[in-house]
This record gives C-alpha cells, structure tokens and sequence, in this order.
C-alpha cells in the first residue's frame, strides 16, 4: 500500500463507526453545507431550500393534488352513487374528523367553519409522517451507488443528506402549531368579539388581588398550547427513528469489536432486525396516533375558546 494511503486510511480505521453521528445525520434537517437549493441570506435568514423544506412542499402538493382530483373526478359523474375506494376512505376520514372530533369540541354552531382547518391539519401531518416512513431516498442512493455514480455534489447526492421526516422538525411542528395558536385566537374573537375573547382567559366575579397572580398564570397557560402541539409531534416522530437506527447500529458496532462481519451478521438476524422490524411496525401506529392527537388537541383548543364559560 502506498504510504500516503496507509496515512489516510489509518485515521479512518482509528475513529471506526460512529453510531451517533449516523443517526443524527439521518434523523435531523440537512445542514447549510448541503442544501438542495443555494438561495441568497435575507435578513440574516438563509432562505437555502433544504430536505425538510423539499418535504413539506411534496406533502402539500400530494395531499393538495390527491384530494383536489379525487372529489373533482366523484362530483364530474353524471349521477354520483356511493363512493368506492380512495373517495370512500376519504369521506370516512371526512365525517369522522366532522363528527367526532370537532363538533363535539367546536360545537354544531360552528362545526363547518372549523371542520376544513382540522381536518387539513389531521392528513397534512398524517401524510407527513408516512412520507417519514417511506425508504424512498435511501433507495435513489442505492441506485446512484450502483449504477449511477454520480458526484458528491449533485441533487441526487444532496438528497442523501438528512432526514425525511418534516414533522420530526421542531421549526415545521412549531409552525403548524402556530396556525393552531392564531385559530384560537379568531374562533374566540369571533364568537365573542376581540376585547371580550381576551377577557374570558380568566374567571369574572373574583377579588382583584387574584386577578394580579392569575392573568399571568392564564396567559402562560396559553403559550403552552401551542408549544405542547409543537414538542410531542415532533419529539414522538424523532424517538421512533432514533430507535431503529439504534438497534440496527448494534450490526455495525459488534462487527467491528469482534473484528468479524459475521459477529454483526448474527447480531443482526437474531436481535437488531427483528427488534427493529417491531419498532418500525409500531412507528405506523405512531404515525397514525400523532396525526389524531396533533388534529384532536387543535379542535379542543379552539372549542376551550368558544365555549369559555364552560
């Protein structure tokens, strides 16, 4: 071996597989060295289109362009009869968002103002998560690895770097959240009028001394909504993720102490990939499950506004 090939090889060999800098470059944004799209710095705000950005906009044109073409094509019949395959899936998932998530929470009066925002946001994070779950980049990897070979710094290349999960974003969760937040704010308004919305945040009748320690309480109580929207989609999409590349680092790292492949071979058939496989089956639970809390806590939030006094 030539002697600057030993050099360059032999730190390599020294540092061995890290498993933590693995999972995060596979769970987190791609970084601002590896942005798909260079976009100038506005404000000191790096409009840079990266992985996660990528993802929201496929999200929202997929759930935007199924959903549009689907109602369109049942209503272009010329006698529409009982809906069949994806428009049947989707007026269930219609009516059980209308029915049992907001009109119990927003009440009848105004379940058809809110039903659309809710049920917008109940399949935009549920696609989002289930787009997560898809192995769809690390199979164009495995094809430019193949056949392709294409350089480092190409689109393709660039699409390798972080993860694809939108939602396991604290900046994407916190913006859906914020959406939630200022819904709040005009289903108040709106039922009750601005001045009187703000006033209902607390109990009328009590002592003036209370008001001074409960006015901060209430409004501290209502920065935590949005920010508990925010934290438990996106820490629960994060975990799933690092559990699995978890268990299937354990491949890698016992290969490499027992300086044998097939010690991580057997690790690998009798622990990581079946522990892993069970994970994975539960992160489409996970998926579904986050989608309805996300959904479910929004419709509650902006009934607690309307129906103040209750």
């Amino acid at each position: 071996m030539p002697q600057h090939e030993a050099a360059h090889s032999a730190p390599a060999a020294a540092e061995g597989f890290d498993a933590g800098k693995v999972i995060i470059e596979h769970v987190s944004n791609s970084d601002i060295d590896h942005p798909l799209i260079h976009l100038p710095t506005v404000f000191g705000i790096d409009f840079s289109v990266t992985k996660h950005v990528l993802m929201l906009w496929l999200v929202a044109v997929a759930v935007l362009v199924l959903v549009t073409w689907t109602v369109r094509r049942y209503l272009r019949q010329p006698d529409p009869a009982a809906p069949s395959g994806f428009m049947n899936a989707l007026e269930a998932i219609v009516e059980y968002v209308r029915d049992s998530m907001v009109e119990p929470n927003v009440g009848r009066k105004w379940t058809a103002v809110w039903t659309p925002l809710v049920l917008t946001l109940f399949l935009f994070v549920l696609t989002a998560n289930m787009a997560g779950l898809l192995p769809v980049f690390e199979l164009v990897g495995l094809i430019d690895r193949t056949l392709l070979h294409l350089p480092e710094e190409s689109f393709v290349n660039r699409l390798l770097h972080g993860g694809s999960t939108a939602t396991a974003n604290f900046n994407v969760t916190a913006g859906l959240a914020t959406i939630t937040f200022f819904a709040i704010i005009i289903a108040g308004s709106w039922a009750h009028g601005f001045l009187t919305h703000w006033k209902n945040l607390v109990p009328h009748g009590l002592a003036w001394p209370i008001y001074i320690l409960l006015i901060p309480i209430e409004i501290m109580g209502m920065l935590v909504k949005p920010f508990a929207l925010t934290m438990r989609l996106a820490a629960n999409m994060t975990g799933g993720h690092i559990a699995i590349l978890a268990m299937l680092s354990l491949v890698f790292l016992f290969a490499e102490l027992a300086g044998q492949a097939f010690a991580g071979i057997g690790v690998g058939l009798l622990f990581s990939v079946p522990l892993a496989v069970g994970i994975y089956l539960l992160e489409i639970i996970v998926v579904l499950v986050q989608a309805y809390v996300f959904a479910l806590l929004s419709a509650v939030f902006i009934g607690m506004a309307i129906h103040a006094h209750h």
